[in-house]
């Protein structure tokens, strides 16, 4: 036990924890070693363990693939680097720098940095200060809604919305004020896997969602007009939508495709090996959530000699996936490009998942990058008494910092490329994740400690190169050292209506939110203001039996009459509390809290500007709750030029409009 212990420490497994009650926590033994043993470092007894111990040592005497220093201070090296350093600039300058007591001198200038120590060569990557600052935006109380892509209509009929889509609602927001549009992630999923359509389980994080393109915005043809349902369905809309652009593509003329195939060229051999996961999983059906792992064992290695031969028989399959990619990528730059042109300051917010399914692209092709037979979740607390499994997996710290934090940064730049600031889902996850070992209950799982500083690092670098925004979820309990260490360095933290609460109970005043947040009404995965104020979420909870335990619908109701009492006297309405069926009112008035906060940033989901009572997603469920599958009522600009919708906007604009710069 002493040796398993003691390895645990050392790949950053803590067996004791603090819960959100305050309440330390222990980890069982036999759910360290497993999850050790997962990490690929054998626990399973004493000697196991001192042998994995032994390997840790001696890869720590080996030089590292990349150094994380923060610009202006001075950067301690390893032992097992040479003492003289030629240091070369991203510009190609270089310059030899004497090296004293394993430390290089400080480096001002943000960047990453060839250094030649001997014989080894090392990426030295120098953070700025801080990320790109919101105040660089401009002085004013910026604004802008959150949109949940799928559910965006237009005047011609189509399945599920699209970026066309997208693009009319930058306009339109931008034509009413907007700086800003948070969207929901865009990753890839699986080619055809119409089950769990979630944009929070993606196949890969680097590269897109071909479905959302729309070839229109790219003056190719448009996706023809189809029929529509009450809500998407995905098992009919993606056949339909591939076949669509597979039409499309077989048109293109040969300039067009010599084109896309030189702008794919330079997406490198990642992109082309996403295309081939993409074609292989269409060729094998790719009709399980298990991807890959489902297929013949021989196309299992992305290298081996099936997936060439693959790939030699399969040309045109490849080139269209090629082409779904770069449908997409330029398609949302060209948003993005929208969005400044009409005035937006900032533009497109998007958005990064937790993490990949195991089964998807980047596991596939990333394969000693990524965790094996782990995959994230949630420990036991109040919410999920058994804890949670989310079913996805992630990078591994150790094949991050062997990478050179490769597929960190290829994901930042991915997200921050075609949009002007990104959304960090769960960022606590930079510090540590709940890692369950494959076929053991979420229950029998441990944290994970990551390289959180130089991850952190990292984005704040990218940020600077891209001149964009961070914005961590940072909602819940946060791990120790997680505020502190991203204080002062010009992330945007999200504050929600619904936690923002003050010691009596009641909701915080407009004034008390921090600067430097992002204000919202609520999220994807939390009630509207309408449904919250109906109780359409306890409707839904005594439906399902997810009441908390030892509670009932009518206590749940009374606990909700009273906090609608407290959430109407912050708002300070003279008139009358609303029944629990008259919500508009109510929205307006979360509105006006929510543009009248001290935040740079207010995002307002778009179901609250439409006083909608159901929300996009209900966690925890996959088909007991229509997820991801809900519409709007109708064509965006149609619903904002309703007197109602266009009094509610109006309300959050002009609010931004009186809020006073910071400082004042």
């Amino acid at each position: 036990m002493e040796q398993v212990l003691a390895l645990a420490k050392a790949v950053g497994i803590p067996q004791k924890w603090e819960d959100a009650a305050g309440v330390e926590q222990t980890v069982e033994i036999q759910s360290i070693a497993a999850v050790l043993t997962a990490l690929g470092y054998p626990a399973g007894s004493e000697a196991d363990a001192r042998q994995s111990l032994d390997r840790i040592e001696a890869e720590k005497r080996q030089p590292p693939k990349m150094i994380v220093a923060d610009a202006g201070k001075p950067i301690p090296l390893p032992p097992s680097l040479h003492p003289t350093a030629e240091l070369a600039a991203e510009d190609g300058t270089t310059r030899t720098i004497a090296i004293e007591n394993y430390t290089l001198p400080p480096i001002h200038e943000p960047g990453y940095y060839q250094l030649a120590l001997g014989g080894h060569e090392v990426i030295l990557a120098v953070a700025p200060e801080t990320c790109h600052p919101i105040r660089t935006f401009g002085d004013r109380a910026f604004w802008g809604p959150a949109i949940q892509i799928h559910s965006l209509r237009g005047r011609k009929l189509q399945p599920f919305g699209h970026f066309g889509h997208l693009n009319n609602a930058v306009k339109q927001f931008a034509a009413r004020g907007a700086d800003a549009v948070m969207i929901n992630p865009v990753h890839a999923l699986y080619p055809h896997y119409s089950v769990d359509f979630s944009p929070y389980s993606p196949s890969s994080r680097i590269f897109l969602n071909g479905l959302m393109a729309d070839p229109s915005l790219l003056s190719l043809p448009p996706l023809p007009a189809s029929t529509e349902t009450g809500f998407i369905d995905w098992g009919a809309a993606i056949p339909q939508r591939l076949a669509e652009l597979r039409a499309i593509f077989d048109r293109l003329d040969r300039p067009t495709r010599a084109r896309i195939a030189s702008d794919c060229e330079a997406g490198g051999d990642n992109l082309r090996r996403h295309a081939i996961f993409d074609a292989l999983d269409m060729h094998f059906g790719g009709d399980s959530p298990d991807g890959w792992k489902k297929w013949p064992q021989a196309y299992h290695d992305p290298d081996g000699p099936a997936v060439r031969r693959f790939v030699a028989e399969n040309p045109d399959a490849i080139d269209f996936q090629l082409f779904l990619q770069w449908l997409a990528k330029e398609g949302l730059a060209e948003v993005q490009k929208t969005a400044k042109a009409s005035g937006m300051a900032i533009g497109l917010i998007a958005d990064l998942a937790v993490g990949v399914r195991p089964g998807g692209s980047d596991a596939w092709s990333l394969r000693d990058q990524m965790l094996d037979g782990l995959t994230v979740g949630a420990p036991p607390d109040l919410l999920g008494p058994l804890g949670q499994n989310w079913l996805v997996t992630s990078y591994s710290p150790h094949g991050l910092i062997d990478s050179g934090f490769a597929p960190w940064i290829a994901m930042l730049r991915a997200a921050l490329s075609r949009a002007g600031g990104i959304r960090i889902d769960h960022a606590f996850g930079l510090s540590r994740l709940w890692v369950v070992p494959d076929g053991a209950e979420s229950r029998d799982g441990a944290y994970l400690n990551y390289p959180f500083q130089d991850m952190v690092r990292l984005a704040m670098l990218e940020s600077h190169r891209a001149r964009a925004l961070i914005v961590p979820e940072d909602l819940g309990t946060a791990p120790t050292g997680f505020a502190e260490a991203i204080d002062n360095k010009e992330m945007l933290g999200m504050r929600v209506l619904w936690f923002e609460r003050a010691e009596d109970g009641g909701y915080i005043g407009p004034r008390d939110y921090d600067p430097l947040s992002v204000a919202m009404t609520g999220t994807h995965d939390l009630p509207t203001v309408a449904g919250w104020w109906k109780g359409n979420d306890l409707k839904w909870a005594d439906k399902l039996g997810r009441l908390p335990k030892g509670s009932t619908r009518e206590t749940e109701e009374e606990k909700r009459a009273w906090d609608r009492g407290l959430l109407w006297s912050t708002f300070g309405g003279t008139e009358p509390r609303p029944e629990p069926d008259k919500p508009e009112p109510v929205v307006e008035a979360a509105l006006q809290h929510l543009g009248s906060t001290a935040s740079r940033l207010a995002i307002a989901p778009i179901e609250d500007l439409l006083a909608l009572v159901e929300q996009p997603n209900l966690p925890g469920t996959i088909t007991e709750h229509p997820n991801w599958r809900r519409r709007l009522p109708g064509p965006l600009d149609e619903l904002l030029d309703e007197p109602d919708t266009k009094a509610r906007v109006q309300t959050l604009a002009e609010a931004r409009i009186k809020v006073p710069p910071p400082g004042e």
